[in-house]
């Protein structure tokens, strides 16, 4: 099947280090424009394993990743902020186990979808404690071969000229030009 056949997708279904780290990727099932990777990151995503937490609980497709967070921001504050949005059913802002200092991101999952999907849309670089912060859906238990940002994987990266991954909100796969 070729990707003139195939149904074009904005966002990541499967994580693919190659296609979404390629800037010129045709985003189909089974092909991309890249067969080799360019950059060290893609090189670490391709030869690391990474097991998804099994003892993570709920849906999901109903959690939020939140990013970029105020170290100085506590999990109720977090909670706070979305629950306006819908019934939240858990909130965990991520600590260092050693230390219990903030790691700077929690996860957010709501009662239904739909509280998800508005939160996604109004939360996203919105401030909390005076921090630019990023929303994104959850990946890990959703993107089968997800690998991490600290693996090579993730989608992340402030800067322009550093790191570029495609296939979420801040860099979506653009549709091919059909020549």
């Amino acid at each position: 099947m070729s990707w003139k056949e195939t149904e074009f997708k904005k966002y990541a279904t499967e994580y693919d280090p190659i296609k979404i780290g390629s800037i010129d990727v045709i985003v189909c099932r089974d092909s991309g424009t890249d067969t080799e990777p360019h950059d060290r990151a893609i090189l670490r995503a391709l030869h690391s394993e990474y097991i998804p937490n099994k003892q993570v609980k709920g849906d999901p497709h109903h959690t939020l990743f939140v990013a970029r967070l105020n170290p100085r921001t506590s999990q109720e504050t977090v909670q706070t902020e979305f629950m306006k949005f819908g019934k939240i059913l858990h909130c965990r802002l991520v600590k260092d186990i050693v230390t219990g200092k903030s790691k700077q991101y929690a996860f957010v999952e709501f009662e239904s979808s739909s509280s998800m999907e508005t939160a996604l849309q109004e939360m996203h670089k919105e401030y909390i404690d005076g921090a630019e912060i990023l929303v994104e859906r959850e990946a890990e238990r959703r993107l089968e071969g997800w690998k991490p940002r600290r693996l090579g994987g993730g989608f992340g990266g402030r800067k322009e000229s550093g790191q570029l991954r495609f296939g979420c909100r801040d860099r979506p796969f653009r549709r091919p030009i059909i020549i």
